[in-house]
């Protein structure tokens, strides 16, 4: 591979794959998906973490992921579990088309591949839900391809390496071209995990321990005092306010009415409480009850319900009702709940509704 110019290259370059090696051999993170030194890594176990592991911290993917290797401890276990089920198993980590993406991707496994996951980042990238990144981390963790996977933690050590200064998200392209030029022939799967951890613990966001970096001496950043400046954020734009109005109809022997949402979009398949559309402008009481799932006196409970998605955030009002003749629709007691697949918008409007209504 040609070089690649940067502003403290000559530096950079002097980072040594074995001093990071060593490094990770006795500092190595112990995680439930990684595989004990000299075994091979189980690729279903690579893939699953990856995809947990997406805008989701370690700490948080930890008891999830337990819980789902107990339910579906290999692929055809996945592939053979319904939708509801993979669902309810994601509730909480959040970015629920994940969570599809994995089941069609483990029955794309199994259909196309035999139940094995391909070596070849191509093939890789051709399933559901994998994109460059997540082909990248398993071709080289789980099957020691000479692959850079470059994550958020591997961005920051990168940046920091090399100095480079333009602003994530452009200097995404710099940043992997730059971290494909570490990886070294041998152990490509440990040095991506290696690299992974060492943006984890040491090179962290805020106060990185540069002290104790095996790359310290070939660190540009740490060599001008600089490092926590890097890498550098484009400004983001505030997030849009939508708004939309939630119904709380009940029964008279106390269950509640629910619905699914389509299976396509925003938290697509997952039960909710029957709701107006979101909009930026808010609904009068008068619409929203206009657009209410039956006919019937509807009483606003007071204040709102605040919730924040990546690119908008959304405020939700709500209306509780009673009703004799029930209609069609999922029903459920809120003690039952627990069994379906909610997302945590309608926990939140659940925990809500309940406190307010006497």
């Amino acid at each position: 591979m040609p070089s690649i110019r940067s502003e403290s290259s000559p530096s950079a370059r002097r980072a040594d794959p074995a001093a990071l090696l060593a490094w990770y051999d006795r500092e190595r993170r112990e995680l439930p998906w990684r595989s004990p030194p000299g075994e091979r890594p189980d690729p279903y176990l690579v893939w699953l973490s990856e995809i947990m592991l997406q805008q989701t911290t370690v700490a948080t993917v930890g008891p999830y992921f337990d819980r789902f290797v107990a339910r579906c401890p290999d692929i055809g276990a996945l592939a053979a579990a319904s939708l509801d089920e993979v669902l309810h198993l994601w509730q909480g980590l959040c970015y629920y088309a994940r969570a599809r993406n994995l089941h069609a991707c483990a029955r794309a496994v199994v259909d196309r591949h035999g139940g094995c996951f391909p070596d070849d980042p191509r093939q890789l990238r051709a399933l559901p839900g994998i994109v460059d990144y997540t082909a990248a981390a398993i071709a080289a963790i789980a099957f020691d391809q000479p692959l850079a996977a470059v994550d958020g933690n591997v961005e920051r050590v990168v940046a920091r390496l090399f100095v480079e200064r333009a602003p994530l998200p452009a200097a995404k392209p710099r940043l992997r071209a730059l971290a494909a030029s570490l990886v070294p022939k041998e152990r490509a799967g440990d040095f991506a995990q290696a690299l992974m951890d060492l943006g984890a613990v040491i090179c962290t966001p805020r106060r990185p321990r540069c002290i104790l970096c095996p790359w310290r001496g070939a660190c540009a950043a740490a060599a001008m005092g600089i490092a926590e400046s890097l890498p550098t954020q484009a400004e983001k734009p505030e997030r849009p306010l939508r708004c939309g109005v939630a119904f709380w109809l009940m029964r008279e022997d106390g269950a509640v009415l629910l619905r699914r949402r389509p299976e396509r979009g925003l938290l697509g398949g997952m039960i909710e409480l029957p709701s107006t559309p979101w909009r930026a402008v808010p609904w009068t009481e008068s619409e929203a009850i206009a657009a209410a799932p039956a006919r019937t006196a509807w009483t606003a409970l007071p204040g709102t319900v605040q919730h924040g998605f990546t690119h908008f955030r959304l405020e939700m009002a709500l209306l509780a009702a009673t009703i004799a003749e029930p209609i069609p629709g999922i029903w459920a007691r809120p003690r039952d709940f627990k069994d379906y697949a909610l997302p945590t918008l309608t926990k939140k409007l659940v925990n809500y509704a309940l406190s307010a209504l006497p």
